[in-house]
This record gives structure tokens, sequence and C-alpha cells, in this order.
């Protein structure tokens, strides 16, 4: 509030406007951003899904099986958005965007799977138990 006061005080009541906002503008706008999000948060073209008889089968058989930077960064590019691996990575990591998921063998639908239990770290010895 001061520094508009003081701007006022100044330059009049041109002072009273918006700055203009420091450093580069950005290359990519919101509509490309919210696509590269999109790419990311969508099914991979070869990724498994069950088929009419219930056998797994892919969309795109020439496809990526997951989203990786540098697949989303090739297929983004194939859409028409001029990005970089970097830039990619950026943008996801600011909207909190996971591109990986958990792998399917360590779940299971069955109700009578049993995870395995955390494994004690291997550079600490065990102790043993002193004989009563």
């Amino acid at each position: 509030m001061r520094e508009r006061l003081h701007r006022f005080n100044a330059e009049g009541l041109d002072g009273l406007g918006d700055r203009p906002i420091p450093g580069r503008p950005r290359r990519l706008t919101e509509d490309e951003r919210s696509a590269i999000i999109a790419l990311a948060r969508s099914d991979p073209p070869r990724r498994p899904v069950p088929g009419l008889v219930g056998a797994l089968q892919a969309a795109d058989e020439a496809g990526a099986p997951t989203w990786t930077l540098d697949t989303l960064t090739a297929t983004t590019r194939a859409g028409g958005i001029d990005v970089h691996r970097s830039q990619v990575r950026r943008i996801l990591r600011a909207e909190g965007v996971r591109r990986r998921r958990t792998p399917s063998w360590t779940t299971s639908k069955d109700p009578d799977f049993a995870p395995k239990e955390r494994r004690s770290s291997g550079s600490v010895p065990t102790r043993r138990r002193a004989p009563r």
C-alpha cells in the first residue's frame, strides 16, 4: 500500500497502474501446459487393458508401455508443442503429477494376499539373544 502512495506522489495517476511483471514471459501457454498434464495422466498407448475375451491387449503396439519423460516429450512434440524434457519435468512437478504408477506385481486383488514384511537393513547386524 505504501509503495502505491509513493508512486502516486512521484508520478501522479500514472503511478497507480500495474507495472510489467519482471522476468522472461512463459514460452508455453496454459492450454499447452494443460495438454502436457492431461497426457501424463492418461494411459500410455501400449498399456495392456482387458480385451473383449478377457485377454490383455494394447491399444497401440508401437506406442510406449509407460510414460517416461522421454516418451512424454516425444508425444508432445508429435502433437505440435515445442517442449524440452526439462520443461515437461518442471511442469509435472509444479502440478504434483506423478507419472510413475505402482507396479502391478506389488499389489493384488486377491483377498488372501499378504504382502511381504519390510526387511531390516543389511548393514546393521542382527543381535542374537544370549542363551538363558
